[in-house]
Order: C-alpha cells, then structure tokens, then sequence
C-alpha cells in the first residue's frame, strides 16, 4: 500500500479505496476506500490456481500472483464453517493481546487463508502500516514488506453479501480492487463509512478496540491524518484456537 507512505484513505489495497495517495509502482498498495468513494460489491466467485477441493467443505481458489513462485497455497478446502477464536499479539510500548472471532459461516475461504498465514508465522514481526485518523477510522497490517503493497504470493476472490457495514471492531480485507485479496487486513476503530466492498471476516473485542483506540489517538508519525503510526505497531503472533 504505501512504502511507508501510506494511500489516501483507501485501506487495504491502496488503489481500491478511493483517496489512497501512493507511490506510483507497477502494482496498486493494498488500502482502504476514502469515505467518499463508493464501490459495488462483486459475488465471490472460482478462480483457477489452487488443487482440487474435497467434497466435505467450502471450496476456495487461491489465485498464485507471480510474486513468489514458491509460495505455498492454502488448502482449496475450507475445513472451518463457524466461528473461530484467535488472538492477535500486538507490540507496541504497551503490548496488547487483541482478541478476535474469526466469522468462518459468512467468509469461509477468507479466514482459511488467515489460518494459514498465520499458521506459517506470515504475520508474526511485521508492522502495522498505515493508520487513518479522519474519514475511516483503520489500523491497517498484514504486508511484511511495510510498504502496503506486498502480497502473499497469491489472491483470492471477495466473499461479499453487498450489505456489509464497518462498525468500531470490525476485522475487515484490504484490497487493491474487486476480487484481490491476499494478506492485509484492517482493524477499524470507530464506525466507519465504507462502500460494501470489503470482505468482513471477523470481529475484534471491545478490550482490543480502545487498545487501537489508544494507538490512534497519538497519530501518525508524519502528523497527517494517513500514514505509519507514531509509535510502531508490530503483529508478534497471531494464533488460532
């Protein structure tokens, strides 16, 4: 999404949301949409890239994005089907164990990719990114390469209703257009205006919000109301129960 510059209010994938400003590269960051954009909403759908699915779950295609040849797919089955538990380790000066409930019944190829990065250890010692502060309110992470541009090597389609809301504890995909999602995600601190076009694949709890909270109220470290936070936000685990 940004190196270290983070887009316009465009969350996850910097050129999906509207008002991302970022560095001009071959590939669009990662981001979250500007308050003012609105965006349709786009039916998950089969894409090729990933082995077959057994028969007892939810099928899910991982698209490889050419980014890294050796990167290892998630299972093209989705095994999860209801809420998951999960804990998501942040250090900051004061570290923080947010809790999460990963919703596996409405956004199951979304939280089976999450799994397993976070199985992997993808997460663990990457930064959160991009902080907004004005118009969406998101704490953005999940690109090891800082930059809100880095991928997992793969993408996979949205799991959309079309009547998706982003409320303070929403756990939702940043994307960089209809159908891109791959490893970031946003924490959204307080309700937030968005378009339906970013998959909700969980919830944080109230005790992990203000945590955020807190995190946003000191700012960014350029003083704008996008960009890395002031103090470094750093995932140390994120584990599933």
């Amino acid at each position: 999404m940004l190196k270290r510059t983070v887009p316009a209010v465009a969350l996850v994938a910097t050129a999906v949301l509207a008002g991302c400003g970022s560095d001009d590269t071959a590939k669009e960051p990662r981001t979250t949409p500007s308050s003012s954009e609105s965006r349709g909403s786009t039916d998950a759908s089969a894409s090729a890239g990933s082995s077959a699915p057994a028969a007892d779950g939810p099928a899910c295609a991982y698209t490889p994005d050419g980014s890294d040849p050796g990167a290892e797919l998630p299972p093209a089955t989705a095994t999860r089907t209801a809420d998951v538990a999960a804990t998501l380790s942040l250090a900051t000066p004061d570290p923080v164990d947010l809790a999460l409930t990963l919703h596996a019944g409405t956004a199951p190829c979304t939280v089976n990719s999450f799994a397993h990065l976070a199985g992997s250890g993808y997460f663990d010692k990457t930064e959160c990114h991009r902080l907004t502060t004005e118009g969406i309110f998101v704490l953005q992470c999940g690109d090891p390469t800082g930059t809100g541009m880095g991928t997992p090597g793969y993408s996979f389609d949205d799991e959309l209703a079309g009547s998706e809301t982003y409320p303070a504890g929403t756990l939702a995909m940043a994307n960089a257009g209809p159908n891109t999602n791959g490893s970031q995600f946003f924490i959204v601190y307080a309700d937030t205006q968005l378009p339906p076009s970013y998959t909700v694949f969980g919830t944080v709890d109230p005790a992990g919000v203000a945590a955020v909270s807190a995190i946003a109220e000191k700012g960014t470290d350029s003083g704008q109301s996008d960009g890395a936070p002031k103090d470094a936000v750093e995932i140390t685990s994120v584990k599933i129960r």
